[in-house]
């Protein structure tokens, strides 16, 4: 794995109607957020050649969308993506990357956004990256990470549009 993409969930309902966390759906806004942030990641270059996904329903609705955009990615759905701890988040990247070159994860916080901040520290990446991560990990954001070299970009639904 040359890079990783960490692709947090886009907005989703507050509650849903079974009351479980597990089956929040996308809300409207959670829709657009993803396809602006996978559209400009391809505008980028950045494709994935695998996605790791966790099985709650928002992370499977955004990897959908995202895949109307990286129609060549293979996916799977990772149950122990849905909870878990950052450093397991990358250990799962590795393991089940095989041959990929580039991963994408596509999953929660607070441990997506943990990872993100520990790999942009460990990669010294644009400072307006490392600075804007530090700050937060929001919904529909995505975290580039290179490994060889080592560097970090951080893609942001506001930042895209304007909004910030």
């Amino acid at each position: 794995m040359d890079r990783l993409i960490l692709l947090r969930h886009g907005k989703a309902e507050a509650d849903a109607v079974s009351g479980q966390d597990f089956d929040r759906a996308l809300t409207d806004r959670g829709r657009r957020d993803t396809l602006v942030v996978c559209k400009a990641l391809a505008e980028a270059g950045i494709h994935p050649d695998l996605a790791l996904v966790s099985p709650a329903a928002r992370a499977v609705q955004t990897w959908e969308l995202a895949a109307t955009v990286f129609t060549r990615a293979v996916f799977k759905i990772v149950p122990a993506l849905y909870e878990i701890a950052p450093a397991q988040i990358l250990k799962i990247a590795h393991s089940e990357g095989g041959a990929a070159r580039t991963v994408m994860i596509v999953g929660h916080n607070p441990g997506l956004g943990a990872l993100s901040v520990r790999l942009a520290q460990e990669a010294r990446g644009s400072i307006d990256g490392l600075s804007r991560i530090e700050m937060g990990f929001p919904t529909g954001a995505a975290s580039v990470i290179g490994f060889d070299p080592p560097s970090f970009e951080l893609y942001t639904p506001k930042v895209l549009e304007g909004r910030a």
